[in-house]
């Protein structure tokens, strides 16, 4: 399902950093984020290899998006089953690729529990948003990507952690390639920091709530494999304001003419604050491999609006 992304060595965010800062340009997938990677092999498995003929889902971000999409590219029929919080934006975007959008519940836990419903009907398999090894699996494939994309091996790999399948294929993906010495730093928002909690306390910790709008970042428990990954590797995590990640990707529009959703602002903003979340880590000569992981659910109109909130 997934396509093979460039990686691209950034002039400006190298200058500013006195580094070699290369960007693995996931905002480039179909959809528009690294999720069709992991999403498409889950969908492409449960379609080929386990016999579905529907698939499931309950997010309405990038994973509801990238099921959508693999529904069509597989010629089966997809629902997708959303809160009322979510954007017209993003209702449209899942309905445009051909899926069923049911908006029902105030919450993503009641919007999961009419999915699970539809998913216990034969032939049908729900899609989780990242808590799944053909996810890890299906993400995994960038770092083996990147093994031969890039001719030095990285100082350190900065991405986000939201639920964490994201960082669990990383994980697994920089195992297989031998990269198990270069520390990962991941970075969430403050209100979404489930990850960075639960590293702090040594156990998992659930969050009350998410208040963020970074809101592809806002699982309330990240997973437990990437809570074990945690114990195994060396991750650092850091927390940014939405401030920070919000100028870091209206920054990085003039840096790079692209446009990302604040969750990914929110690893780009360690970077644009090197001072403040990367001193210890960077210096002169040093090799920085920036996972983009992109988002649909952007546009300048989301900008503006942001912006007049956080004022």
């Amino acid at each position: 399902m997934h396509v093979q992304t460039p990686c691209i060595l950034s002039t400006p965010l190298s200058n500013h950093t006195h580094c070699s800062v290369y960007l693995k340009l996931e905002n480039t997938q179909t959809t528009a984020s690294f999720k069709l990677r992991g999403i498409g092999t889950m969908c492409l498995k449960a379609v080929t290899q386990r016999g579905c003929t529907k698939l499931i889902s309950s997010s309405g971000g990038n994973a509801g998006l990238a099921v959508a999409f693999s529904g069509r590219m597989l010629k089966v029929p997809v629902t997708v089953v959303v809160p009322v919080t979510t954007s017209v934006f993003m209702q449209d975007r899942i309905q445009m690729e051909g899926a069923t959008v049911i908006v029902d519940g105030d919450s993503w836990l009641e919007a999961n529990e009419t999915a699970l419903t539809l998913a216990s009907e034969p032939g049908c398999e729900l899609i989780h948003p990242f808590d799944h090894q053909d996810i890890w699996d299906g993400h995994q494939t960038m770092m083996e990507e990147l093994a031969s994309q890039m001719t030095v091996k990285p100082d350190c790999v900065i991405t986000v952690v939201g639920g964490g399948g994201l960082l669990c294929g990383v994980c697994q993906g920089m195992h297989a390639i031998g990269w198990d010495d270069v520390p990962i730093i991941v970075s969430e928002t403050e209100g979404a920091s489930s990850f960075a909690d639960s590293v702090a306390a040594g156990e998992l910790v659930k969050l009350d709530f998410i208040d963020t709008i970074a809101n592809t970042l806002g699982a309330k428990q990240v997973c437990s494999e990437a809570f074990e990954w945690s114990k195994k590797r060396e991750i650092i995590p850091n927390v940014v304001t939405d401030r920070e990640a919000l100028d870091s990707i209206v920054q990085f529009s003039t840096d790079h003419a692209f446009l990302v959703e604040p969750s990914c602002g929110a690893g780009l903003a360690l970077i644009y604050n090197k001072d403040k979340y990367l001193s210890n880590l960077i210096g002169d000569g040093k090799v920085i491999l920036f996972i983009v992981c992109g988002g649909a659910a952007i546009s300048m109109d989301h900008i503006q609006n942001w912006q007049t909130q956080l004022k």
